[in-house]
């Protein structure tokens, strides 16, 4: 019955500065009004909706304002130096202090982690085998 996660959204401030943040990562710009874009994630697959007003002022929660792209093993790796080519910023994910890709050895992933220009909580997260220990 369910495939997968079709659709998601954010809100933002500014529609035209989240364009070109969301176009310099790489997703293609489905189509956009004065108010919402909604971008291609994997063609035909998966969106993300951008929706322009008050509610990007809503407090932080990861339930609320949170994304997690999927992206593979090598990508992953690379993340943190592909992040700062586009002047982006890496974040530590919650008390961490390091930017460094967080490993969750229990659940089979590591991410990395940051924000867009209105503060929405962005991950590439991938799938990772951690050995037992």
């Amino acid at each position: 019955m369910i495939k997968g996660i079709y659709e998601a959204h954010l809100p933002v401030s500014n529609l035209r500065n989240s364009i070109e943040f969301y176009e310099k990562l790489g997703l293609k710009l489905a189509w956009s009004d004065e108010s919402t874009a909604f971008f291609w994630i994997e063609e035909g697959m998966s969106w993300l909706g951008l929706w322009e007003g008050s509610e990007c002022e809503t407090k932080y929660h990861p339930s609320l304002r949170h994304i997690a792209f999927r992206v593979s093993y090598e990508d992953l790796k690379e993340s943190l130096n592909w992040l700062h080519s586009l002047q982006i910023k890496a974040v530590p994910f919650g008390s961490n202090e390091s930017i460094a890709p967080f490993v969750r050895p229990h659940q089979g992933n590591a991410s990395v982690y940051f924000i867009d220009p209105d503060g929405n909580s962005l991950e590439l997260i991938c799938h990772i085998i951690v050995p037992n220990i």
